[in-house]
């Protein structure tokens, strides 16, 4: 495992993009600029995560039936959260269907 801008390994800052969702991925973008791991779920966290505030925000409008999709949605989230914070931990480069692309272009534009 290599070293990142943060000073720890590369499976740990790839976690810790999870942590706090897209507030953790834009801040590690920004940061790290050389490890490509740490990179990319950086930018998988952050379109992912902010993709699902914008969503939710979206189904807040929606009377009941928004809150029951947004429930539903919160869920899956928490799912998804835990599973890409230890698929990083693992070191692994876990790529979620068609989220991985946008991360990818997130990724060499910023």
């Amino acid at each position: 495992m290599s070293e990142t801008n943060l000073g720890v390994s590369e499976n740990i800052a790839g976690l810790i993009a999870y942590v706090f969702g897209f507030i953790t991925g834009i801040v590690l973008l920004v940061i790290e600029k050389e490890n490509k791991f740490v990179r990319f779920h950086a930018a998988q966290s952050t379109v992912l995560f902010g993709a699902i505030f914008i969503v939710n925000i979206v189904l807040g409008f929606i009377p009941f039936l928004g809150g029951l999709i947004g429930y539903i949605l919160s869920i899956v989230a928490l799912i998804l959260w835990l599973i890409l914070m230890f698929k990083a931990f693992s070191g692994e480069m876990y790529r979620l269907p068609m989220i991985a692309e946008y991360a990818d272009k997130l990724e060499s534009s910023f």
